[in-house]
């Protein structure tokens, strides 16, 4: 079961009303409760997202990232790219993890609705789906019973290697922008961004290929 005020506030984050961001924050919020553990301020926990780009469903990740505290912006969640809505929410500060999926019966039922049949899959914008017809929807996942809408797996232990943090940052010799400091290039004694470095590698293969057809 989400809260009034947390669907609302996923709602307005995400920017329209669909069955699969509130998804996402059962999804979460199931992960959270069997780790025992609060919504991330900063970087406490990781969440390992098992969907992949321009498929169906991917709010998904917005309720994810609503209900953990797990953002992209963070740095403390991770696509997968296996096409699937998997969950494991790793508790790094205690080292153990849990996995959480819709159970695919729901999530089939939710494709086989007016929604996803007259409107979604004939490229209509959630944004511009009937009241009537998404609320219904939204309503089932919202409330039903965790047994009905969810696998949630065992907590099993799981070491996270945190990653350095770079803070070493130059301005480019070239556009004058910040960048961080590993995306650098040092070329023809300039030190330059990656886009600037490609550009100024063009210049020259372009230079070269003048000088051979010359």
């Amino acid at each position: 079961m989400i809260d009034k005020d947390l669907l609302e506030f996923g709602q307005k984050f995400h920017g329209h009303k669909c069955p699969a961001m509130p998804m996402g924050l059962r999804v979460g919020a199931a992960a959270m409760q069997a780790l025992g553990v609060e919504r991330a301020k900063d970087g406490q926990l990781m969440a390992l997202v098992e969907l992949g780009d321009n498929h169906c469903a991917t709010c998904f990740a917005d309720g994810i990232q609503v209900v953990t505290g797990c953002t992209f912006g963070k740095g403390n969640i991770q696509k997968q790219q296996l096409g699937k809505w998997g969950l494991t929410l790793i508790d790094k500060k205690t080292g153990r993890a849990v996995r959480v999926t819709p159970k695919a019966e729901a999530m089939k039922a939710n494709k086989e609705t007016s929604f996803f049949k007259d409107y979604r899959e004939q490229g209509v914008p959630a944004s511009q789906v009937p009241e009537e017809v998404v609320e219904p929807l939204i309503e089932k996942v919202v409330k039903a019973p965790d047994e009905m809408l969810l696998n949630i797996g065992q907590v099993y232990e799981y070491q996270w290697q945190e990653p350095s943090h770079c803070f070493a940052t130059f301005v480019c010799d070239r556009c004058g922008e910040m960048t961080v400091e590993p995306f650098s290039r040092h070329i023809n004694g300039q030190h330059v961004c990656l886009p600037c470095s490609e550009a100024l590698q063009m210049g020259t293969m372009s230079k070269t290929s003048m000088v051979a057809n010359s």
